[in-house]
């Protein structure tokens, strides 16, 4: 993960604790909705950005190592 990556991924999740504190969202659907808005404020952010650099914040390096491979699921991890 890059530097832009780790960023916004952090204001996404600061987003949606604060939304989903001062919502007081209980239960599934509540937060679910709470997480779409932060990070959909993540995202417009990351645009914006994107538009006044010319340049994409994400990188081409990102998890093209397990491309092609099997990944293990959960269960495999369990036995």
């Amino acid at each position: 993960m890059n530097d832009w990556e780790l960023i916004m991924t952090m204001i996404g999740e600061k987003a949606t604790t604060d939304i989903t504190i001062s919502k007081d969202s209980k239960g599934l659907k509540e937060c679910k909705d709470s997480a779409n808005e932060g990070g959909m404020i993540a995202q417009h952010t990351r645009k914006e950005l994107e538009a006044k650099t010319g340049k994409s914040l994400m990188s081409d390096e990102n998890y093209l190592h397990l491309r092609g491979k099997k990944k293990k699921s959960i269960i495999e991890h369990k036995k």
